[in-house]
């Protein structure tokens, strides 16, 4: 056997071989691709179609076009304000979420002992509680009669208490106070990780310097975590936009609308008034809004020289 022969012969056997392994590899993810092509990406595909029709779950689509995108912008009353909503909720959940994260991170990274992973587990724990579980409790906490909240501001001397969500001025504070608690333990851990990726010699070498804790902050640490924060703040403005559990627990949009947000709306067409032909162009019209905020996040990270 020539020496060529042995050579095609051996990168035919390789060739099997890779050929093989990819094969396996498509018959082990097959499960998940199919379930993936099946219940997410061809509902999705679906849900664009009903968004051109009129369709109640009992009759079959009929075909309307563009007037459910033409009436959401025209011709629903609710639509504008519930749009503001979900803003106000984005504008005061996006910074103080990423302020309070950042700053128990920073406390949190300095070592307290024994303490240190006590705190991390206390602080995290309200992040992977059920939102259902939570509501619950902060329901408990913000009644204006019994409520533990309204008691402190009445021993402490004030009289004139807020009602909380029983108030259209209170319900929405009442959701982010509520929120903020909720979500800023699981942004400090990814806080904390790109924190302990700051090498401790350019600490060293300011203090060295006589910079003070402040200029240490504002030069060190806030640089060293812009990737960070530029994740964090897409995560937050995703999940600010998608409040849904926490309003139809505690306040199923009231009182007087003043906490429905277009998520709990697209729920209230589809559910509740099975207009699912509606509630599918409000869910396109929420995405192409939640898209572009994130391509403009994108490209002011990319203007200002970020990876």
């Amino acid at each position: 056997m020539t020496e060529k022969s042995r050579s095609e012969r051996g990168g035919r056997r390789r060739f099997n071989l890779k050929r093989r392994e990819a094969c396996t590899g498509w018959l082990f993810v097959s499960p998940a691709l199919i379930g993936f092509s099946i219940f997410t990406f061809g509902s999705i595909l679906y849900s664009l179609y009903l968004s051109f029709t009129d369709y109640n779950l009992l009759s079959k689509p009929n075909w309307l076009g563009l007037q459910n995108y033409v009436k959401a912008f025209t011709d629903d009353q609710y639509f504008y304000p519930y749009f503001g909503n979900t803003f106000y909720f984005v504008v005061a959940l996006v910074p103080i979420v990423l302020v309070v994260s950042l700053l128990l991170a920073i406390l949190i990274n300095k070592k307290a002992g024994r303490l240190t992973k006590g705190y991390r587990v206390a602080l995290f724990l309200p992040s992977i509680t059920s939102t259902v579980a939570v509501s619950m409790v902060w329901l408990w906490i913000f009644n204006p009669d019994m409520g533990i909240l309204n008691n402190i501001l009445t021993a402490i001397g004030l009289n004139d208490v807020p009602l909380w969500l029983g108030d259209p001025a209170w319900s929405k504070p009442a959701l982010v106070i509520m929120r903020v608690w909720q979500m800023s333990g699981y942004y400090m851990l990814m806080f904390l990780a790109g924190l302990q990726t700051i090498p401790e010699t350019l600490y060293e070498a300011a203090d060295v310097d006589g910079a003070t804790g402040w200029q240490k902050f504002i030069r060190i640490t806030v640089p060293m975590l812009s990737n960070t924060t530029f994740v964090v703040a897409i995560l937050l403005v995703i999940e600010a936009f998608n409040m849904f559990e926490s309003i139809f627990v505690m306040t199923q949009g009231g009182p007087l609308g003043s906490t429905s947000t277009i998520m709990y709306y697209i729920y209230e067409q589809g559910f509740t008034n099975y207009n699912m032909g509606y509630a599918s162009a409000l869910a396109w019209i929420f995405f192409a809004i939640i898209m572009v905020v994130t391509l403009i996040q994108y490209r002011f990270r990319h203007e200002q020289g970020g990876e």
